[in-house]
């Protein structure tokens, strides 16, 4: 459902109206950090659409996979985003924006932010000589979040930056010597102040992509010491990230793709890093907007928001306005709005069979006000006294008095009580409001609903029937309350060339040993059919060739498979001391995960009882695993 989508602009307004205007330049001009004088210019629309730049210090690798290609596309497809009715949500200005490139912002992401036991290891490796030993990690999970049955790989672009500036300072290097025993040699500290990470690699797959349980997203290789020292910063950077990601992503899921949904968390998250992490990903899983003032400034994310509750209670009556004109958009004359908005409450009060007088005139002196300051981004918070007898009522009169004024009013937002009934009872009056003003848009006004929304929320929406336009979602959203936490883990899985396995009793916690390809079957209706992971020296499995996948701890589970065509999934991302692709804008990646996500059968995304995904071996890998483990489990004994 979409509002007329000619909302006037504020640069349609007569100029001898806009004598605040340069208070909101001074206000956008500082917004700027002053660094990021520069980095390279983003002009911005009024919606203030950016995306951050590349991060990329290479060429892009000739290998450089076509068929992500179309993926990294402008998005254009989002009626949302193109619709001036729902843009005017956002923060407007005309100013031009410069965002802060990546080396410029302040980041705790840094050597230091790891485990002692990383910095104990990596000395332990050294003073036998053991560190340049060449070594492979895997990052991987090892169960879906919140019962489903994929998870979203992010981060990825954090992880290539933070690689990419490793590097301890001095004093970095002055806290060690006093953090660690004293006997620990000089040279190992004089070691560790010229380290990089040049001559390790690193194998991903595309940040966005839908992944599985047990398919390493990350494979490192290089000197063992170094592959060590970044594992608790690289499962830090990767674990939130692919978590929230995925919950976003599961949130749209839920209430599918015609809707708006606005993340609405940082005074919810955990700290001001959660905050911005949680902005980010949540827009790369789908959601389409932020209320994060710097979020949006860092990653182009687009802003949203109206006003709170504390607004509207800080008028108590019509008195308390200061201001009571508007200038018409379109004449430039002064109206006299107040009186205007009075007098189509009263017209509109029979209509919805209300008295006018009962209305709060506190709450309508506030829409008042807030219609003044913003009259083509007006959309009111009507649930501060009562949503129908009062903040729908006062809601109406001002969108009338500002049609008046050649404008139109946006919408409202509802942050109580039940929302499906509220807000099809929103509606129903929305209808009967512009039959007897013969206004068709105001039928079309949108709805917006808050009111800790989670994901069990927006099912039963959907069931229930609504009329909600836009969701604004925070707690259960960047908390991941449902899930806290995505449980990545870091293996070795090969040493010097010799093939590296942890064994359990608790079979989940098995590793597959060795370095490993990743493949992904499609079948002949471009759906994903399984993931097959094979050793390093395998040939590419090939479209159209039938062979034996098996489930990598179960002998009884094993199929053929025929596949219509095969993607290799592994990139290399990071070798010689340069990022080898140009990595996507968080936009670019947003639409891939689009993409990942509807080439998944339907039955792998319900949210009740979710059929698993196959992840497969090669038989090849297969028997080489069950030897080395057969090889490395003691013999008992009985007595």
């Amino acid at each position: 459902m979409q509002v007329i989508a000619c909302i006037p602009q504020i640069s349609d307004i007569h100029t001898g109206c806009l004598t605040k205007m340069s208070s909101t330049e001074i206000f956008m001009q500082r917004l700027v950090d002053s660094r990021s004088q520069q980095a390279p210019p983003a002009l911005l629309s009024p919606s203030i659409h950016t995306e951050s730049e590349y991060i990329i210090n290479s060429s892009p690798s000739p290998s450089y996979s076509p068929s992500l290609s179309s993926y990294f596309e402008e998005d254009t497809r989002s009626s949302f985003r193109n619709c001036t009715s729902r843009e005017s949500l956002i923060s407007t200005t005309s100013e031009k924006v410069l965002l802060m490139s990546s080396e410029q912002q302040s980041s705790v992401v840094q050597p230091l932010l790891t485990d002692l036991y990383q910095i104990s290891m990596a000395y332990a490796y050294w003073k036998p000589n053991k560190h340049q030993e060449l070594a492979t990690f895997d990052l991987y999970f090892r169960k879906n979040p919140f019962g489903g049955e994929y998870t979203l790989f992010a981060g990825l672009d954090e992880c290539l930056k933070f690689v990419r500036d490793y590097k301890f300072h001095s004093s970095d290097i002055e806290y060690l010597r006093a953090s660690l025993p004293s006997y620990i040699e000089s040279e190992f500290f004089d070691y560790l102040s010229t380290l990089n990470m040049n001559d390790i690699k690193i194998y991903a797959v595309p940040e966005g992509t839908v992944v599985f349980p047990r398919l390493p997203l990350m494979r490192i290789e290089g000197p063992v010491i170094k592959t060590q020292l970044i594992e608790t910063t690289l499962l830090t950077l990767v674990n939130y990230a692919s978590l929230v990601a995925t919950n976003a992503a599961r949130f749209r899921s839920a209430i599918g793709a015609d809707k708006t949904l606005l993340e609405f968390g940082l005074r919810r998250a955990q700290g001001p890093d959660g905050g911005l992490s949680a902005s980010k990903y949540c827009y790369l899983g789908g959601f389409d907007g932020t209320s994060n003032l710097l979020a949006g400034k860092l990653y182009g994310i687009p802003v949203k928001g109206t006003h709170a509750h504390a607004y509207v209670s800080s008028y108590e009556s019509m008195d308390d306005l200061s201001e009571r004109e508007l200038c018409d958009r379109i004449t430039g004359q002064r109206r006299p709005f107040a009186d205007l908005c009075l007098q189509y409450l009263n017209v509109i009060g029979p209509v919805l069979k209300i008295l006018p007088d009962e209305t709060n005139k506190g709450e309508l002196a506030a829409f008042i006000s807030y219609a003044i300051a913003f009259p083509t981004n007006f959309l009111a918070l009507v649930d501060t006294y009562d949503v129908l007898k009062s903040g729908v009522p006062n809601f109406l009169a001002v969108a009338r008095a500002l049609h008046e004024c050649n404008y139109q009013a946006v919408g409202l937002r509802i942050d109580s009580g039940d929302l499906a009934y509220l807000s099809l009872e929103v509606r129903a009056k929305f209808h009967e409001i512009s039959k007897k003003l013969n206004l068709p848009y105001m039928e079309h006004f949108t709805i917006v609903a808050s009111n800790d929304i989670n994901e069990d929320t927006l099912v039963s929406l959907e069931k229930q029937g609504h009329s909600i336009d836009s969701f604004g979602i925070g707690t259960h959203l960047v908390t991941c309350q449902k899930q806290p936490a995505l449980g990545c883990v870091y293996k070795l899985v090969e040493l010097a060339g010799s093939p590296r396995i942890k064994i359990s009793q608790d079979i989940e916690k098995v590793t597959i040993p060795g370095r490993k390809n990743l493949f992904r079957f499609y079948g002949h209706d471009g759906k994903a059919l399984c993931d097959l992971l094979t050793r390093i020296d395998e040939p590419e499995p090939q479209a159209a060739v039938r062979m034996l996948s098996r489930h990598p701890f179960s002998e009884q589970k094993r199929a053929y498979v025929t596949p219509t065509s095969v993607r290799s999934l592994y990139n290399l991302y990071w070798a010689d001391g340069e990022i080898k692709y140009s990595l996507p804008t968080l936009k670019q990646i947003r639409t891939y995960v689009r993409e990942q996500i509807n080439e998944l059968r339907k039955d792998h995304k319900r949210d009740l009882n979710p059929t698993p995904y196959k992840v497969s071996v090669s038989d090849d890998l297969f028997q080489f695993m069950h030897k080395l483990w057969m090889k490395n489990v003691p013999i008992g004994e009985l007595e």
